[in-house]
């Protein structure tokens, strides 16, 4: 829907989304050369349709995961996100482990792929596998991060009938599951962060 960004228009973007996400990593303590920027190209249309993830996408994406090696990936399992990106990324994710697990490398076995969700929706508790307590201060942290994403913060594009903003809805999701955890016996906590395992990996 629209006109398509010209690639100037592109570039700006990318700029701005850059500069948020480095903003939201200081207010992590994550050192911004930590940071990679991979700009796949299923990406890059220049409209809010993106493309179908391609071979190039996953080779992008194994050859940065044998760059970093890392112990623990974590990926947005929220498929609900309404432009369909966090599903391509995650395939993305998913078609690059499976191909490094093919090669044999040794790393990958000491890996971990967790999924957490964003504003959209939440694990049940009955699928959360690892649950990770967030103080007051943790709370207030993941809030102002997600300010620094000012291009995204505001109310979502499409928000059916929850008119709230993006961080009130993520926000509100850690205290619900939080709560629930609670109402179950287990120790009362400002809020909860949910992760599913990756179950390829074990």
């Amino acid at each position: 829907v629209g006109d398509i960004d010209s690639l100037r228009i592109q570039e700006l973007k990318g700029l701005i989304r850059k500069g948020e996400a480095l903003a939201a990593c200081r207010v992590c303590g994550i050192p911004e050369n930590k940071a990679h920027f991979m700009n796949l190209p299923f990406y890059e249309t220049g409209a809010v349709k993106k493309k179908p993830h391609t071979s190039k996408d996953v080779e992008m994406t194994i050859k940065l995961l044998r760059e970093v090696k890392p112990e623990k990936i974590f990926a947005a399992g929220d498929l609900s996100d309404p432009h369909g990106t966090h599903r391509v990324c995650l395939q993305v994710i998913f078609d690059a482990i499976d191909e490094i697990l093919k090669v044999g490398d040794a790393w990958i076995k000491n890996c971990e792929v967790w999924l957490y969700r964003g504003a959209w929706q939440e694990w049940g508790v009955n699928e959360i596998e690892m649950a990770v307590p967030l103080s007051p201060k943790n709370v207030l942290r993941k809030r102002e991060a997600i300010f620094k994403h000012q291009s995204q913060k505001d109310r979502a594009m499409f928000p059916g009938p929850d008119a709230r903003e993006f961080w009130q809805r993520a926000e509100q999701r850690n205290i619900n599951t939080a709560n629930q955890y609670n109402l179950l016996g287990l120790p009362e906590f400002e809020a909860v962060e949910g992760f599913v395992r990756y179950m390829h990996l074990v």
